[in-house]
């Protein structure tokens, strides 16, 4: 890139992004900064490092051509400053650039302006021939003009009274087509079964074969009824999301008059819904489950898009109780460091960089909650040693068709999948290496719980065994 000298930054016309500040190898970001890294794909003959420099420049003050107005701002301060270029360990012509961004760049406690901000514009920027959205660190004082999640995952608890476990889930299956006294039985069952929750899924909303007031009606029940033959605080997700604001509040309300203790929605109604429903629950004692619906349509590829974990951190700040976060051993995407990282974002209070996870940035959370991840999709009892390894405690495991599937009936299947959870963590109590004698300790469950006997032997072969899409690029250093 040929330089330009420093009096050409204020002629008329074109210049390089780099040339007009946006490029600043020498600027040490400042604790209060919000902190970003893309991963930058320049098109053939573009220089990298103003390719850096103009991701820079369009997600903060720049545009095409030199304007003066500029003169009017403190322009040094409000444009952005990639300060960093790394070329991505082992793929040739992508290239990580660290961004910094000044906090007065942000409307305080709006994920919705962050967004339009960062990753408004850029990405249809012509000299990308892609780009990405890799992870972002939130300063403290950005973190302070936020909620959080409505509740988290310690008052969660207290509000269940469930501890020293996962908690277990499932969503009703077929989500689409039963009518809604059918819908109420299948939550019954689930609850009864040893479930503490069972879920609306993401495309369940109010549609002709069922109307979201009934389901509402026999969902409830089901969940009374399971909740006074068990003597446990139950819960199913009454999926809230609808097309309006005042629909979706109409809906939170009767969730609430029916004694509901969580209501759902789906990530497809954006982030200014999202956190208004999140400060309706706060106000109101519900928790917030929030399904990632459409997220890998921009999270999933290595290349263009976001992360999932820059979308974890929007959704801590916005205020959610539970996110969908990945299973690893599920039949979705899910690369086993990447996804500890997804977790530890959730969950922690501080997180230290972990490129081998994909955390490029420290983020200390300044005791906002924690939010519990949300484990699911083609999980089943025969992998609950491998789950709780992966996982710990402070996780929602939801066994949709491991629970609705299970040939004996969908009170076997839930019945199968508490009685695996209590054998794997009363073994991991006393010590024993899940991974190694896991599959032991469930067949001698097995033997005196017949559900969890069939279950095995139904699904204890099923795997998912696909390469990620999304696995870290961090080369290992030799440790001393």
């Amino acid at each position: 890139m040929a330089e330009e000298s420093e009096h050409d930054r204020w002629d008329p016309g074109v210049r390089s992004y780099a040339s007009m500040g946006y490029w600043a190898p020498d600027y040490e970001p400042s604790a209060t900064d919000v902190l970003a890294v893309f991963r930058v794909t320049p098109q053939r003959g573009v220089d990298p490092i103003e390719a850096a420099a103009a991701v820079a420049g369009e997600s903060s003050t720049a545009t095409w051509t030199v304007v003066w107005t500029d003169r009017l701002t403190a322009h040094s301060q409000y444009q952005a400053k990639c300060y960093r270029v790394d070329e991505v360990p082992g793929r040739p012509g992508e290239y990580f650039a660290y961004i910094a961004y000044d906090l007065d760049l942000f409307e305080e406690g709006s994920i919705t302006n962050l967004t339009s901000s960062v990753i408004g514009n850029v990405f249809g920027f012509k000299p990308l021939l892609a780009l990405r959205l890799e992870d972002m660190r939130i300063p403290v004082a950005y973190v302070k003009t936020f909620q959080g999640p409505p509740h988290g995952t310690v008052m969660e608890r207290e509000y269940l009274n469930k501890y020293g476990r996962p908690l277990l889930g499932a969503t009703v299956k077929p989500k689409l087509g039963l009518s809604a006294r059918n819908y109420g039985r299948v939550v019954y069952e689930a609850c009864k079964g040893g479930l503490d929750f069972t879920k609306d899924d993401e495309n369940i909303n109010s549609q002709p074969f069922m109307r979201w007031r009934d389901r509402y009606l026999f969902a409830m029940e089901g969940v009374n009824r399971a909740m006074a033959e068990t003597g446990e605080i139950k819960g199913h997700y009454l999926n809230v999301t609808a097309a309006t604001m005042e629909d979706m509040y109409e809906r939170a309300e009767f969730a609430k008059e029916l004694g509901s203790v969580v209501i759902m929605m789906d990530l497809t109604v954006g982030y200014t819904a999202m956190q208004s429903m999140s400060h309706w629950a706060r106000r109101n004692g519900v928790l917030l489950h929030l399904h990632r619906a459409g997220h890998s349509t921009f999270t999933r590829q290595k290349t263009h898009g976001v992360s999932f974990r820059v979308l974890a951190k929007w959704c801590r700040l916005i205020g959610v109780d539970h996110l969908h976060a990945g299973t690893v051993v599920g039949k979705l995407e899910g690369d086993p460091a990447t996804t500890r990282g997804f977790y530890d974002t959730l969950r922690d209070n501080h997180i230290p960089t972990d490129l081998g996870n994909g955390i490029f940035f420290d983020q200390d959370w300044a005791s906002l909650p924690g939010v519990m991840p949300v484990a699911s999709g083609g999980i089943h009892a025969g992998q609950m040693h491998q789950l709780l390894d992966l996982f710990g405690d402070d996780v929602i495991l939801q066994f949709g068709g491991g629970t609705i599937g299970h040939p004996l009936g969908i009170a076997a299947g839930a019945e199968a999948n508490r009685v695996a959870l209590e054998a794997v963590v009363k073994a991991r109590n006393e010590g024993r290496d899940l991974l190694k004698e896991g599959p032991e300790v469930l067949r001698q469950a097995a033997q005196w719980c017949r559900p969890l006997d069939v279950a095995l032997a139904t699904w204890g072969d099923v795997t998912f065994d696909y390469t990620s899409t999304d696995a870290p690029d961090a080369v290992p250093t030799a440790s001393l």
